[in-house]
Protein backbone atom coordinates (compact mmCIF):
# COMPACT_ATOMS: atom_id res chain seq x y z
CA UNK A 1 0.00 0.00 0.00
CA UNK A 2 1.32 3.61 -0.56
CA UNK A 3 1.82 6.18 2.25
CA UNK A 4 -0.76 8.76 2.56
CA UNK A 5 1.64 11.34 1.39
CA UNK A 6 2.03 9.11 -2.00
CA UNK A 7 -1.51 9.34 -2.24
CA UNK A 8 -1.53 12.76 -1.86
CA UNK A 9 0.46 13.31 -4.26
CA UNK A 10 -1.15 11.21 -6.90
CA UNK A 11 -4.39 12.92 -6.66
CA UNK A 12 -2.74 16.04 -6.95
CA UNK A 13 -1.38 15.03 -10.53
CA UNK A 14 -4.67 13.40 -10.98
CA UNK A 15 -6.11 16.47 -10.44
CA UNK A 16 -4.30 18.77 -12.10
CA UNK A 17 -4.30 16.36 -15.65
CA UNK A 18 -8.04 16.44 -15.26
CA UNK A 19 -8.48 20.32 -14.52
CA UNK A 20 -9.48 20.63 -18.21
CA UNK A 21 -12.31 17.94 -18.23
CA UNK A 22 -13.66 18.63 -14.82
CA UNK A 23 -13.47 15.22 -12.92
CA UNK A 24 -10.97 13.03 -11.38
CA UNK A 25 -10.09 9.97 -12.78
CA UNK A 26 -10.20 7.54 -9.75
CA UNK A 27 -9.34 4.41 -11.73
CA UNK A 28 -5.87 6.28 -13.01
CA UNK A 29 -5.01 6.97 -9.40
CA UNK A 30 -5.41 3.42 -8.49
CA UNK A 31 -3.30 2.18 -11.84
CA UNK A 32 -0.40 4.45 -10.59
CA UNK A 33 -0.44 3.09 -7.19
CA UNK A 34 -0.32 -0.49 -8.45
CA UNK A 35 2.59 0.40 -10.80
CA UNK A 36 4.55 2.09 -8.28
CA UNK A 37 3.84 -0.78 -5.80
CA UNK A 38 4.90 -3.49 -8.23
CA UNK A 39 8.77 -2.81 -7.34
CA UNK A 40 8.71 -3.20 -4.58
CA UNK A 41 6.75 -6.60 -3.91
CA UNK A 42 9.54 -7.75 -6.20
CA UNK A 43 12.48 -6.77 -4.57
CA UNK A 44 10.28 -8.02 -1.10
CA UNK A 45 9.66 -11.00 -2.77
CA UNK A 46 13.42 -11.82 -4.06
CA UNK A 47 14.68 -11.00 -0.63
CA UNK A 48 12.46 -13.23 1.26
CA UNK A 49 13.50 -16.46 -1.42
CA UNK A 50 16.84 -15.55 -1.08
CA UNK A 51 16.25 -15.54 2.75
CA UNK A 52 14.61 -18.91 2.82
CA UNK A 53 17.33 -20.51 -0.02
CA UNK A 54 19.82 -19.37 2.11
CA UNK A 55 18.62 -21.26 5.42
CA UNK A 56 17.80 -24.13 2.94
CA UNK A 57 21.78 -24.09 1.93
CA UNK A 58 23.01 -23.95 5.63
CA UNK A 59 21.22 -26.38 6.98
CA UNK A 60 22.33 -28.70 4.27
CA UNK A 61 25.58 -28.15 4.86
CA UNK A 62 24.99 -27.90 8.69
CA UNK A 63 23.42 -31.97 8.31
CA UNK A 64 26.41 -32.94 6.06
CA UNK A 65 29.12 -31.59 8.80
CA UNK A 66 27.34 -33.60 11.92
CA UNK A 67 29.07 -36.97 12.34
CA UNK A 68 27.22 -40.10 11.55
CA UNK A 69 26.01 -40.99 14.98
CA UNK A 70 24.46 -38.05 15.41
CA UNK A 71 21.99 -38.87 12.87
CA UNK A 72 21.66 -42.14 13.91
CA UNK A 73 21.85 -44.80 16.51
CA UNK A 74 23.91 -47.24 16.56
CA UNK A 75 22.62 -50.43 16.16
CA UNK A 76 23.85 -52.64 18.96
CA UNK A 77 23.46 -49.57 21.52
CA UNK A 78 20.30 -51.01 23.14
CA UNK A 79 21.98 -54.16 23.69
CA UNK A 80 24.83 -52.60 25.50
CA UNK A 81 22.21 -51.87 28.50
CA UNK A 82 22.36 -54.79 30.09
CA UNK A 83 22.81 -57.56 27.90
CA UNK A 84 25.06 -60.96 29.26
CA UNK A 85 27.54 -62.12 26.33
CA UNK A 86 27.04 -65.11 25.52
CA UNK A 87 30.50 -66.51 26.92
CA UNK A 88 30.29 -64.58 29.91
CA UNK A 89 29.56 -66.42 33.41
CA UNK A 90 27.45 -64.18 35.31
CA UNK A 91 27.98 -65.93 38.53
CA UNK A 92 31.65 -65.70 38.35
CA UNK A 93 32.36 -62.26 36.14
CA UNK A 94 34.12 -59.84 38.22
CA UNK A 95 33.04 -56.24 38.21
CA UNK A 96 34.12 -54.03 35.71
CA UNK A 97 36.15 -57.08 33.93
CA UNK A 98 36.75 -56.83 30.28
CA UNK A 99 35.32 -59.71 29.10
CA UNK A 100 35.99 -61.86 25.78
CA UNK A 101 32.97 -62.94 23.85
CA UNK A 102 34.56 -63.82 20.56
CA UNK A 103 36.55 -66.96 22.10
CA UNK A 104 36.46 -70.08 19.48
CA UNK A 105 34.70 -72.67 20.60
CA UNK A 106 36.51 -75.84 22.11
CA UNK A 107 37.23 -77.91 18.74
CA UNK A 108 38.86 -74.35 17.06
CA UNK A 109 40.92 -73.22 19.49
CA UNK A 110 43.56 -75.19 18.28
CA UNK A 111 44.18 -75.07 14.07
CA UNK A 112 46.98 -77.68 11.82
CA UNK A 113 50.18 -75.97 12.05
CA UNK A 114 49.26 -73.12 14.54
CA UNK A 115 50.70 -72.87 18.03
CA UNK A 116 49.24 -74.87 20.74
CA UNK A 117 46.94 -72.57 22.94
CA UNK A 118 47.43 -71.54 25.99
CA UNK A 119 44.56 -71.69 28.30
CA UNK A 120 44.37 -70.75 31.94
CA UNK A 121 43.18 -73.24 34.18
CA UNK A 122 39.50 -73.62 34.89
CA UNK A 123 38.26 -71.24 37.93
CA UNK A 124 35.75 -73.17 39.06
CA UNK A 125 38.21 -76.26 39.24
CA UNK A 126 37.20 -77.68 36.85
CA UNK A 127 39.72 -80.42 35.45
CA UNK A 128 39.99 -82.70 31.69
CA UNK A 129 42.42 -85.12 31.88
CA UNK A 130 42.98 -87.71 29.16
CA UNK A 131 44.05 -90.92 28.92
CA UNK A 132 45.20 -92.74 26.02
CA UNK A 133 47.74 -95.47 25.29
CA UNK A 134 51.69 -94.25 26.30
CA UNK A 135 52.74 -96.51 23.27
CA UNK A 136 50.81 -97.41 19.77
CA UNK A 137 51.76 -98.52 16.83
CA UNK A 138 52.45 -95.96 14.22
CA UNK A 139 49.91 -96.22 10.97
CA UNK A 140 47.42 -98.31 12.58
CA UNK A 141 44.30 -95.43 12.62
CA UNK A 142 42.47 -93.96 15.73
CA UNK A 143 43.71 -94.38 18.81
CA UNK A 144 40.61 -94.87 21.45
CA UNK A 145 41.23 -93.69 24.29
CA UNK A 146 38.95 -92.18 27.43
CA UNK A 147 38.92 -88.03 28.94
CA UNK A 148 38.09 -87.68 32.06
CA UNK A 149 36.39 -83.98 33.63
CA UNK A 150 36.88 -83.77 36.84
CA UNK A 151 35.63 -81.30 39.68
CA UNK A 152 38.74 -80.33 42.25
CA UNK A 153 36.75 -77.22 43.29
CA UNK A 154 34.69 -76.22 46.41
CA UNK A 155 31.35 -75.99 44.79
CA UNK A 156 29.08 -78.13 42.53
CA UNK A 157 29.09 -77.90 38.96
CA UNK A 158 26.00 -78.32 36.98
CA UNK A 159 25.39 -77.78 33.19
CA UNK A 160 25.61 -80.07 29.86
CA UNK A 161 28.70 -80.34 27.23
CA UNK A 162 29.02 -81.78 24.04
CA UNK A 163 29.15 -85.81 23.58
CA UNK A 164 32.80 -85.79 23.26
CA UNK A 165 35.39 -83.47 23.77
CA UNK A 166 38.35 -81.86 21.26
CA UNK A 167 41.46 -83.22 20.80
CA UNK A 168 44.63 -81.87 19.84
CA UNK A 169 48.09 -83.72 18.87
CA UNK A 170 50.84 -81.58 18.92
CA UNK A 171 54.87 -81.86 19.15
CA UNK A 172 56.97 -79.13 20.46
CA UNK A 173 54.09 -76.76 20.64
CA UNK A 174 52.84 -77.11 17.12
CA UNK A 175 49.58 -78.35 16.53
CA UNK A 176 49.45 -81.58 14.20
CA UNK A 177 45.94 -82.68 14.06
CA UNK A 178 42.93 -81.94 16.06
CA UNK A 179 39.03 -83.46 16.14
CA UNK A 180 37.26 -82.31 13.18
CA UNK A 181 34.15 -83.31 11.14
CA UNK A 182 30.73 -83.75 11.88
CA UNK A 183 30.09 -83.69 15.88
CA UNK A 184 27.54 -85.79 17.86
CA UNK A 185 24.38 -83.49 18.10
CA UNK A 186 23.91 -84.63 21.56
CA UNK A 187 24.13 -82.79 25.00
CA UNK A 188 25.47 -84.80 27.66
CA UNK A 189 24.78 -83.28 31.12
CA UNK A 190 27.08 -82.51 33.88
CA UNK A 191 26.68 -82.55 37.52
CA UNK A 192 29.64 -83.00 39.40
CA UNK A 193 29.53 -82.15 42.98
CA UNK A 194 33.03 -81.39 44.70
CA UNK A 195 35.67 -84.56 43.75
CA UNK A 196 33.49 -86.19 41.67
CA UNK A 197 34.46 -86.78 38.27
CA UNK A 198 33.21 -88.13 34.67
CA UNK A 199 34.08 -90.17 31.86
CA UNK A 200 34.09 -89.45 27.87
CA UNK A 201 35.04 -91.97 25.37
CA UNK A 202 37.33 -90.35 22.34
CA UNK A 203 40.21 -90.55 19.83
CA UNK A 204 42.45 -89.57 17.63
CA UNK A 205 44.45 -90.12 14.07
CA UNK A 206 48.25 -90.35 14.58
CA UNK A 207 48.23 -88.21 10.76
CA UNK A 208 49.56 -84.68 10.21
CA UNK A 209 47.18 -82.16 8.65
CA UNK A 210 48.12 -78.49 6.80
CA UNK A 211 46.42 -74.94 7.21
CA UNK A 212 44.59 -75.57 4.21
CA UNK A 213 42.71 -78.91 5.93
CA UNK A 214 41.24 -76.11 8.04
CA UNK A 215 39.03 -74.47 5.72
CA UNK A 216 37.19 -78.01 4.64
CA UNK A 217 34.43 -79.48 6.11
CA UNK A 218 36.36 -82.52 7.31
CA UNK A 219 40.31 -83.90 6.63
CA UNK A 220 41.09 -85.63 3.71
CA UNK A 221 41.60 -89.65 4.47
CA UNK A 222 45.28 -89.52 2.77
CA UNK A 223 47.16 -87.41 5.64
CA UNK A 224 50.68 -88.42 6.09
CA UNK A 225 51.08 -90.58 9.04
CA UNK A 226 53.28 -89.09 12.02
CA UNK A 227 56.79 -90.50 11.91
CA UNK A 228 57.32 -92.29 15.40
CA UNK A 229 58.48 -90.46 18.00
CA UNK A 230 56.96 -88.63 20.87
CA UNK A 231 53.75 -86.36 20.75
CA UNK A 232 51.77 -84.45 23.32
CA UNK A 233 47.77 -85.49 23.41
CA UNK A 234 45.25 -82.65 25.03
CA UNK A 235 41.46 -82.37 25.53
CA UNK A 236 39.37 -79.22 25.55
CA UNK A 237 35.74 -79.24 26.23
CA UNK A 238 32.94 -76.24 26.47
CA UNK A 239 30.76 -76.13 29.52
CA UNK A 240 27.13 -74.83 29.19
CA UNK A 241 25.86 -73.48 32.60
CA UNK A 242 22.89 -71.15 33.41
CA UNK A 243 23.61 -67.54 34.62
CA UNK A 244 21.91 -66.34 37.37
CA UNK A 245 19.70 -64.36 34.95
CA UNK A 246 18.32 -67.56 33.26
CA UNK A 247 20.90 -66.92 30.49
CA UNK A 248 23.08 -69.16 28.89
CA UNK A 249 26.84 -68.93 29.47
CA UNK A 250 29.90 -71.02 28.24
CA UNK A 251 32.98 -71.56 29.57
CA UNK A 252 36.25 -73.76 27.99
CA UNK A 253 37.31 -76.58 30.40
CA UNK A 254 40.96 -78.15 29.57
CA UNK A 255 43.46 -79.70 31.50
CA UNK A 256 47.30 -81.24 31.23
CA UNK A 257 48.73 -82.43 28.22
CA UNK A 258 49.79 -86.37 27.74
CA UNK A 259 52.97 -87.60 26.54
CA UNK A 260 52.72 -90.76 23.95
CA UNK A 261 54.55 -92.75 21.84
CA UNK A 262 54.33 -94.14 18.21
CA UNK A 263 56.59 -96.69 17.10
Amino acid sequence: MPTESEFRTLLKNEAADASGSGRLDAAAVIRRSKRRRLPQQLAVGGLSTLAVAGIGVAGFTALRMLPQGALTMSAGSSADSGAVPEHVNPERAAPGAAQDTKRAPADRINLCGGPLAEVAPNPDGLVLSTAFPESSATGTGPIEGTVTLANTGTQTIKGTTAASPAITVSQGGVVLWHSNGPMIMLAVVVDLAPGQSMSYRASFTPVRCGAADDLASGFPHDLPALPAGSYQVSAAIDLSREGVNGSAASELVTGPVQTVTLR
